[in-house]
């Protein structure tokens, strides 16, 4: 299966498993100087290949692309391992952080992954013209890392390892609220 193809069952799979709405989240895979991105708007529903668009890690995104693709070209452009990025808005990850505090995970496989998931606060007003800066900065040190209120954003070699950091932290979350309501952790 070629990249794109991939990059769509990837996408539709954040939607399937319940880390994305209908239209929510927004997903690229990178081949060389060029990444694939879904459009903006997207329906994980219905997307096809033709339905993504080319953009330049080095000369940025048509229109048509995600409103993160700025975002999306940060991330490339400042950590040359990553060659997916993926972006969802998992409910157990998204309520998890919602105080603004760094996520510890409670689970095995969580501490193991990510010790830690940075939080990042942008205020709603400020987000497209902060959050390229600000997530690419922290996905440079860190697989995961969220935006408070907002989502998760994954880095990874592979679509498969981004897919995987966002699918650990959103069981973590899920773990951890289970635990919390049953008085296992504090």
């Amino acid at each position: 299966m070629e990249l794109r193809e991939q990059l769509v069952q990837y996408y539709q799979w954040l939607r399937r498993h319940g880390n994305n709405d209908s239209h929510s989240g927004n997903a690229s895979v990178r081949e060389g100087d060029r990444f694939w991105i879904t459009p903006t708007g997207a329906c994980a529903d219905t997307l096809s290949v033709n339905d993504l668009v080319a953009c330049s890690v080095s000369q940025g995104c048509p229109a048509g692309a995600s409103l993160d693709g700025p975002l999306h070209q940060q991330v490339y452009q400042q950590n040359s391992a990553a060659t997916a990025v993926l972006h969802s808005h998992g409910p157990y990850s998204v309520a998890s952080t919602l105080n603004g505090e760094t996520f510890i995970p409670v689970d095995f496989e969580g501490q193991l992954y990510f010790p830690q998931v940075p939080v990042i606060t942008i205020a709603y007003a400020d987000y497209v013209a902060q959050a390229p800066a600000a997530v690419a900065a922290m996905l440079k040190t860190h697989r995961i890392t969220v935006v408070r209120g907002h989502g998760v954003y994954a880095v990874g070699e592979t679509l498969n390892l981004a897919y995987k950091w966002t699918c650990s932290l959103e069981l973590s979350a899920k773990t951890a609220f289970i635990a919390h309501q049953l008085g296992s952790v504090d």
